[in-house]
């Protein structure tokens, strides 16, 4: 009788982690942690310029959104930025509230592209439209509102961003792919 309970239990444990919500929660989550781990072992490896070229932190905010939607990839996308730079100092104060707004923009772009496109063609349309808007909120913030900048422009974060661009490119749909599949997810 206590292993049928015991069963009993396993198979509620076993439910309740199956859940469409629990693989959302879980996903995020360690999606975040992604978000603030890749970016350590991309500057180890390739040195302190890693983040601006490779642009890890945006891998797990693209895949989040791919995956769980616009929710999860903004949560992904504050919560790392946030305890990237709580843990590490990096991206540095000034750096902060604007990478946190262009991940932001990436995360809705990318969750209502996909709602319609192909991954690859979302991806492709929130890489540009996503630049642009972010150019648009460096303006009114640095010539409207008279905040500093932290001295770099679009231009140039996207000629030195290239091989973070063909990273995301080339991994970003696959992963989230697989991800769907694996947790038998349909991105909602």
């Amino acid at each position: 009788m206590e292993k049928v309970e015991g069963l009993k239990k396993n198979k509620k444990i076993v439910d309740v982690l199956s859940s469409k919500k629990a693989k959302y929660i879980v996903g995020t989550t360690l999606l975040s942690v992604i978000g603030v781990a890749l970016p350590r072992v991309f500057h180890v490896i390739a040195g302190s310029t890693a983040g601006a070229t490779f642009l890890p932190m945006h891998i797990a905010v693209l895949i989040a959104a791919l995956t769980f939607g616009i929710t999860s990839a903004a949560v992904v996308a504050g919560s790392s930025i946030v305890c990237s730079y709580l843990l590490t100092g990096m991206p540095t104060l000034a750096r902060l509230p604007y990478m946190l707004i262009e991940l932001i923009i990436y995360a809705v772009l990318l969750g209502v592209f996909n709602k319609k496109f192909n991954s690859y063609i979302s991806l492709i349309a929130t890489i540009i439209l996503g630049r642009l808007l972010y150019a648009g909120v460096l303006f009114v913030s640095i010539n409207l509102i008279g905040l500093q900048t932290y001295g770099i422009s679009v231009i140039e974060s996207i000629k030195v961003g290239i091989p973070g661009i063909i990273i995301q490119l080339a991994f970003v749909p696959v992963i989230a792919k697989i991800m769907n599949e694996r947790l038998k997810l349909k991105n909602d």
